[in-house]
């Protein structure tokens, strides 16, 4: 058989093609590498979830090796020897399942960030090639289909919008918003209010959320969370123009002599090799796997890997700079009643200084601890006025008592913009193979000192605000690593073939027949999550698609 469409993997980049060409009649076939779960499946165990992870391979059989400069040198290490773990969610609906649903645009400047600032030293910032505009009536359609539940704020830098108001009303707030408020009041900061990718009521056949405590991380249990799984595929199923199949792990596109794909090869579960042939091909595997998946597919036609003649396969990763600011608080800041209410949300956020004068800042979102008990836990398992001595015993017990039952930790997560650079990219290394023989991706990870700079520059507000509250024990953790579940550029879009691997519709320069659409496409990330984003791109290259599919094939 010959399906009209492949897509490779099944995240926020693949749903909406799935959703829009599946209703439009189009044969679709979606190769995951991952198993299909259920609502069910998504479990709150945080032994299965979070320390092991169920839901990806195991390091030691796929795993990526990592570049760092260390000691004047580029130092390169496989990741089973860390733990440190670039795989964010093999199965359907992929790391979509475990996004904490923070749900911002990206604001009209962030489009044009080398036009508004110039070009940082030793960069490769370049403005999009589509503006806001064209984005806008995307992002308000993901709103709508995925489900944002918030309020919209009135603020200096507020983004302008189609619709007035979020289509679900804003979920329910931890009572320490009010203590927020006040100190931001007080401070004269704007605060918003959180938009997240999670319905505030029952909607279709998904469930309201039901304030689980565990979001981040998780599958959720009732449908609450716009997933691709839940909010896309499950609902297109029954077009009957899709297949799926699981545990399919794709290892190289091969192509014709006119430069065209015709068929994905993949490997089964227990290492079969099989082939899927279709006229067009849609790529969202997530960012380092993508450009993986490209620079693996060699032939005569692309002997640098496929789409990679002018060699920019790979280049341009993006991650978020930043890092997290924490304060304590107690009875002596609140009631305790109130503070130790579980469950609920914080949804504020610092967006004062998300642009300045001089150079483009950031945001700071606020969050609770993670409710993981183990995790927490061992944090405290060391002295606090000697960290070389472990604590055990009575001493152990009520220092754990008093955390779990008296007190509760803010975070205060700094967003920041990656800045595209030569030595942030992805490549391959034929001397580093996956147990089925095939290269694994090589992540350099090359920052700049100006990204440094803006990520204390907003800590620093977060500190002010966190005393100006009454926390204690206040503390700022912040470098220059990425974010390994934020992940985009390496096949950025543009309109020079020379500098780009994408159109503007996020198709192929050298390969008619395929589109990359998760976060790769992106030449500059925003200081926000870029699930949104990727959303609502998706949704304007199924567009693009639609319209022009016969033309796309031939």
């Amino acid at each position: 058989m010959i399906y009209d469409i492949c897509v490779i993997g099944s995240g926020a980049g693949a749903g909406p093609i799935i959703y829009e060409l599946s209703k439009q009649g189009h044969k679709v076939c979606v190769l995951e590498k991952g198993d299909f779960y259920k609502r069910e499946d998504f479990s709150k165990d945080e032994l299965a979830v979070t320390r092991r992870s169920v839901y990806n391979p195991k390091l030691e059989e796929q795993y990526h090796t990592i570049e760092e400069y260390i000691d004047k040198k580029w130092t390169k290490f496989p990741t089973y020897d860390t733990g440190w773990d670039f795989n964010n969610g093999n199965l359907i609906g992929g790391s979509s399942n475990f996004m904490s649903g923070f749900f911002y645009r990206l604001k009209p400047d962030d489009f044009k960030l080398a036009s508004k600032y110039g070009k940082i030293k030793n960069s490769n910032i370049v403005d999009w090639p589509i503006s806001y505009d064209d984005m806008e009536l995307y992002y308000d359609k993901v709103e709508k289909i995925i489900g944002v539940s918030g309020e919209v704020s009135d603020y200096a830098h507020q983004e302008p919008r189609s619709s007035k108001n979020f289509p679900f009303k804003a979920l329910e707030e931890h009572p320490i918003t009010k203590l927020i408020d006040n100190a931001s009041n007080e401070l004269n900061f704007s605060i918003v209010k959180t938009p997240r990718a999670i319905i505030s009521k029952d909607f279709k056949h998904r469930s309201a959320c039901y304030y689980s405590n565990y979001c981040g991380s998780y599958g959720c249990s009732s449908g609450a969370k716009g997933s691709s799984r839940e909010a896309l595929i499950l609902p297109v199923l029954k077009t009957n123009n899709l297949d799926v199949i699981t545990n399919a792990n794709v290892i190289k596109l091969n192509t014709n002599k006119n430069k065209k794909i015709t068929q994905a090869i993949y490997l089964t579960k227990d290492g079969k090799k099989k082939e899927l042939n279709a006229k067009l091909f849609i790529l969202a595997a997530q960012a380092v796997e993508s450009s993986r998946l490209l620079l693996n597919s060699k032939d005569v036609n692309f002997p640098n890997g496929l789409a990679n003649n002018s060699l920019n396969v790979g280049k341009n990763l993006l991650s978020s700079s930043g890092g997290i600011v924490t304060g304590r608080f107690d009875e002596r800041s609140m009631p305790l009643k109130e503070l130790m209410t579980p469950g609920l949300f914080v949804n504020r956020a610092i967006k004062d200084f998300y642009f300045t004068k001089k150079f483009k800042g950031g945001m700071v979102e606020m969050v609770f601890e993670h409710a993981n008990p183990i995790r927490r836990a061992n944090f405290f398992k060391w002295d606090e006025k000697d960290s070389s001595k472990l604590l055990i015993g009575k001493e152990l017990q009520d220092k754990l008592h008093t955390s779990f039952t008296k007190a509760k930790t803010l975070n205060m997560e700094v967003f920041a913009d990656w800045t595209p650079n030569d030595n942030s990219f992805v490549s391959v290394d034929e001397k580093y193979k996956d147990k089925y023989g095939i290269p694994v991706a090589n992540i350099r990870i090359g920052t700049i000192k100006h990204d440094l700079e803006v990520s204390n520059f907003l800590a620093k507000k977060a500190v002010k605000l966190l005393k100006q509250m009454g926390a204690k024990d206040i503390q700022s953790n912040i470098d220059a690593l990425p974010s390994s579940n934020l992940q985009a550029g390496g096949c950025r879009f543009g309109n020079n073939p020379k500098t780009s691997v994408l159109n503007k519709y996020c198709q192929a320069h050298e390969v008619k027949n395929l589109f990359v659409t998760d976060g790769s496409f992106m030449p500059t990330g925003g200081s926000v999550p870029f699930t949104f984003t990727i959303y609502a791109n998706s949704f304007r290259v199924a567009d693009y698609i639609k319209d022009n599919y016969k033309s796309l094939i031939n």
